[in-house]
């Protein structure tokens, strides 16, 4: 399929949902018309129009939050595309890693109402990985002073290492011990900390659960 094939609406536009390629997080909503898509496939970085000021702008020009572009998928109706991107610094006008950071089933303090609060325990035994990549994916891409997310990031990757490293061998010490207590602890730090990596390498923590599903079905026949 090419640019021509795409339909746009009578304005000559088409939605654009940007979409972290790395722990699928929706960054953004925004609207490409016929030669901002072709400059964003020749460039491999998100162009856009902007209707409020009606002319073509390109993201990160001015604050250097580029958005390279992995790929970008069409509906079946072909009228709406979902761009998959690897983010240079905060998607948000704001400074915020996403533009969707509030939620209207969630209370004053942000947290979700009703039986969706404990959704973890109930529902979705990994709710808290989903949510802690989202976490140190903002946490790269706005950097706030004082984090501790922030500082290995700012460090970079040999600090990153040497932290892995650091906690799985707390994970061993503290088995050899057969010291539960303990153990619970070492393996949520080492989980941290293989996100972090994961996310300094931008390589999708799906890409590793699906080396895990391969490797499964190999068994299984």
């Amino acid at each position: 399929m090419n640019v021509s094939q795409v339909k746009f609406d009578e304005k000559g536009l088409i939605p654009a949902i940007v979409q972290d390629a790395v722990n699928k997080e929706v960054l953004t909503l925004a609207y490409m018309n016929e030669e901002s898509l072709q400059k964003s496939l020749e460039t491999k970085e998100t162009w856009f129009w902007s209707r409020s000021r009606a002319k073509l702008w390109h993201k990160g020009e001015t604050s250097g939050n580029t958005q390279k572009i992995i790929d970008i998928k069409y509906d079946c109706d072909q009228d709406a595309l979902v761009v998959l991107v690897v983010p240079a610094g905060p998607a948000c006008h704001t400074g915020s890693y996403s533009c969707f950071s509030g939620s209207l089933l969630a209370d004053g303090e942000g947290e979700l109402v009703g039986n969706q609060k404990s959704a973890v325990s109930n529902s979705d035994r990994f709710a808290v990985i989903n949510e802690l990549e989202s976490v140190i994916a903002k946490r790269e891409a706005e950097m706030p002073e004082g984090a501790y997310t922030t500082y290995l990031f700012d460090k970079g990757v040999d600090k990153i290492l040497k932290k892995v490293g650091e906690e799985a061998t707390e994970v061993v010490i503290a088995a050899k011990n057969r010291d539960p207590e303990e153990l619970k602890w070492e393996v949520a730090d080492l989980i941290y900390h293989v996100l972090v990596l994961l996310r300094e390498q931008k390589l999708p923590l799906d890409e590793v659960l699906n080396v895990l599903v391969e490797r499964h079905s190999q068994k299984s026949k």
